[in-house]
């Protein structure tokens, strides 16, 4: 599913605080940090079944309130805080829905079988015949 940022953005909501690290007066004075908010169970992007993966998925994710918690506070800017904030969110929704490919067993052909016990019976002629050799 390929998710973008205007689909979110109907469905996020940011709570802004002051952060700490570099940036002077700026930290005391500036809102910078971001924390956003995502409600998995109200959102109209995901069918049920993508709601119960997702859930069950990101359930260390979330807050009390059910709601997916994203943090960021590492840039001196709000606006760069919550871009990245929501490319993170992103890639988290896209990791949790993501269904890895069904591995399909393989055998081994008989050539190839074949070939082993070939190789396996000259070898072991090949260790015959120096024991035969050594009877002095």
């Amino acid at each position: 599913m390929n998710l973008t940022k205007s689909d979110l953005q109907k469905e996020i909501t940011y709570k802004t605080s002051r952060s700490g690290g570099k940036g002077g007066q700026n930290v005391n004075k500036v809102s910078s940090k971001v924390e956003l908010l995502f409600n998995i169970e109200g959102s109209e992007l995901f069918t049920a079944e993508e709601k119960l993966q997702l859930a069950d998925k990101l359930q260390n994710r979330l807050n009390k309130d059910g709601l997916v918690q994203v943090i960021c506070d590492e840039e001196r800017s709000q606006y760069l805080n919550k871009e990245k904030a929501i490319e993170r969110l992103i890639s988290l929704l896209n990791r949790a829905l993501h269904k890895p490919k069904l591995r399909k067993p393989t055998k081994v052909s008989k050539a190839v079988k074949a070939a082993r016990l070939d190789s396996k019976k000259k070898h072991s002629a090949k260790k015959a015949d120096r024991r035969a050799g050594t009877d002095d």
